[in-house]
């Protein structure tokens, strides 16, 4: 069965577990690994993670939408820019592997 979430802390729990280094600092380097990340995002930056994947920004276009509720009612929805994430070959496979209900 697919996990629903794995959060920072499990990420910070699991790290610690393997290792000496103490549980603080391990937190402060996995907030210290996110926020490289997103600084290089936020300068238009694209982060490679060898056989992970890739984060890059993308623009999407302005367009005309519509609210459900409202559907006569035509809403302008400004370009923006958004995060595109694209898997690498090793986490591909892996995820091939998964088997599905």
């Amino acid at each position: 069965m697919i996990a629903s979430k794995l959060t920072k802390r499990d990420i910070v729990l699991a790290v610690s577990a393997g290792s000496d280094v103490n549980h603080a600092d391990i937190a402060a380097l996995v907030q210290g690994v996110l926020d490289c990340i997103v600084r290089a995002l936020e300068s238009g930056k694209t982060v490679e993670l060898r056989n992970f994947g890739v984060f890059e920004i993308q623009i999407r276009k302005a367009r005309i939408g519509r609210n459900p509720n409202k559907p006569s009612v035509s809403i302008h929805i400004p370009k923006q820019a958004v995060v595109k994430f694209k898997t690498g070959k090793t986490l591909r496979e892996k995820l091939k592997k998964i088997k599905l209900p």
